[in-house]
C-alpha cells in the first residue's frame, strides 16, 4: 500500500501538469454579431387595384438580424464552431413569422488541412455556390435578400437537417451537402448538391457552379437546379454573369426542409413551373474606400406546367452606397421589374420581396441607413 501510496504521490502531479498544458491549448471564444437594416421604400402596383405603398421597409437591402457564433481551439490544427442566428423585423422588434427563430442553427468541426464539417440548418450549395463563385449581385452587401431576384432561384437559401462537408485548396472551394428527409423507407424530403468554385489568390476573376435536387416531402417528385457563372475585376470594376436553371416535376408541391411552406410555394407560384431560366449580369463600380455604384439585370423565362402559366419578366437595379463608417453605410436603391404571363404575382424580388408584382410593371425605391455590429 505504501508504494501505491508513493506510485500516486508522484505520478499525479506530472498527470495534472500534462492536462493542464493539454487543457491550455483548447481556447475558445463567442461573438455576438449582425446587421440593424432600416429603409423607407416606395412601391408601385402592391395590390391588383394598382395602389402604390410608401413606408419603413421590412429591413433595408439586408434584413435586420442578430446571432451568436463560437469557435473552440481542439489543438493540431483541429477546432469546433457554431452558428445560431435569427432574422427580426427591425420595424417592430419580431422575428420573421415565416421562417424558424433561428433561421442558421449549425455545429461543426473544421481541419486546417481537411476542411470542415457543418450539421444542421444551413445555406444549401446552390447560394454557396453563387457566392463563392463570385456572381451574386451586389457582393460588398450583406445577405443582400431584399431586391436579389437570383435567391429565389437557389431555392431559398436555407435547408434544415442538412449534413455540408466545405473544403478549400489552392483557390479551389468545393461544398457537398445532403439533407435527411426523415421518412423512414424512403427518401422523400431529402436534398442533395454539390458546389465547386475557383477563385486564385490576388487573381482578378472568380467562376463557380453548382447543383441540387430536392425531392417532394409527399410524395419524391423532384425539383432540380443548376448554375454556373464568375466574376472578373479590373482596377476598381467588377463585371459578373451567371444563369440559373430550375426544374421542377408535375407533382412537386412540398419542401419541408425548405424556407417556404407548401402554402407559401403555391402562393409564390413557384409550383406553376416546369420550368424556369434566369440570366444575370451586373457592374460594380467602387470608387476610393467609401462609394459602391451598382448597376444590375435580371431576365427570366418560365415554361409552364400549362401554356396559361408561360411566362417572363425583365428587371433592373440601381444602387449608390457610402460608407459613414467601418460599419455604418448609406444607400440609395431604385428597381424597375416588366412581368410578362405567368410570372405576374410570381415573387422575384427575393426572398424578402415586400410585395408580389401584381400589375405586368412595378417600381420601387428605397433609402436606407446600415450598421453592422
Amino acid at each position: 500500500m505504501k508504494h501505491v501510496t508513493r506510485w500516486a504521490a508522484a505520478v499525479m502531479p506530472a498527470a495534472m501538469a500534462s492536462l493542464g498544458c493539454q487543457l491550455a491549448h483548447a481556447q475558445s471564444s463567442v461573438t455576438l454579431y449582425g446587421v440593424a437594416d432600416e429603409s423607407v421604400r416606395y412601391l408601385t402596383n402592391v395590390n391588383k387595384a394598382g395602389d402604390s405603398s410608401i413606408g419603413l421597409g421590412p429591413g433595408g437591402l439586408a434584413q435586420s438580424r442578430w446571432g451568436l457564433k463560437g469557435v473552440e481551439d481542439l489543438g493540431g490544427g483541429w477546432s469546433t464552431f457554431f452558428k445560431l442566428e435569427n432574422r427580426f423585423n427591425i420595424n417592430s422588434g419580431q422575428s420573421d413569422p415565416t421562417l424558424p427563430f433561428f433561421n442558421e442553427a449549425q455545429v461543426g468541426v473544421r481541419s486546417n488541412a481537411y476542411g470542415q464539417v457543418i450539421l444542421g440548418r444551413q445555406y444549401n450549395v446552390m447560394i454557396e455556390g453563387v457566392t463563392v463563385g463570385g456572381y451574386g449581385s451586389n457582393w460588398w452587401i450583406p445577405y443582400d435578400f431584399s431586391f436579389q431576384p437570383e435567391v429565389t432561384m437557389t431555392g431559398g437559401i436555407w435547408t434544415s437537417n442538412q449534413v455540408q462537408y466545405q473544403a478549400r485548396y489552392n483557390g479551389f472551394t468545393f461544398a457537398a451537402g445532403y439533407a435527411f428527409g426523415g421518412n423512414a423507407g424512403n427518401s422523400y424530403g431529402s436534398q442533395i448538391g454539390a458546389a465547386a468554385a475557383y477563385r486564385p489568390a490576388g487573381g482578378p476573376f472568380s467562376v463557380g457552379g453548382a447543383y441540387q435536387e430536392s425531392k417532394d416531402s409527399v410524395n419524391g417528385a423532384a425539383a432540380k437546379a443548376w448554375t454556373f457563372g464568375g466574376s472578373y475585376t479590373w482596377n476598381l470594376t467588377r463585371f459578373s454573369a451567371g444563369y440559373i436553371v430550375n426544374q421542377n416535376d408535375a407533382g412537386f408541391s412540398n419542401f419541408a426542409n425548405g424556407p417556404f411552406s407548401a402554402a407559401a410555394l403555391a402562393a409564390l407560384k413557384y409550383t406553376d413551373f416546369s420550368r424556369r431560366r434566369m440570366i444575370m449580369g451586373g457592374i460594380t463600380q467602387q470608387v476610393g474606400n467609401v462609394w459602391h455604384f451598382a448597376a444590375n439585370i435580371w431576365r427570366t423565362l418560365q415554361d409552364g406546367k400549362t401554356a396559361k402559366q408561360d411566362g417572363s419578366a425583365w428587371q433592373y437595379q440601381l444602387v449608390a452606397d457610402y460608407n459613414l463608417s467601418s460599419h455604418t453605410d448609406v444607400y440609395l436603391e431604385g428597381d424597375y421589374a416588366q412581368y410578362r404571363g405567368g410570372l405576374i404575382g410570381a415573387q422575384l424580388q427575393g426572398v424578402n420581396g415586400v410585395a408580389l408584382g401584381q400589375k405586368s410593371t412595378q417600381l420601387g425605391l428605397m433609402a436606407g441607413l446600415r450598421h453592422q455590429f
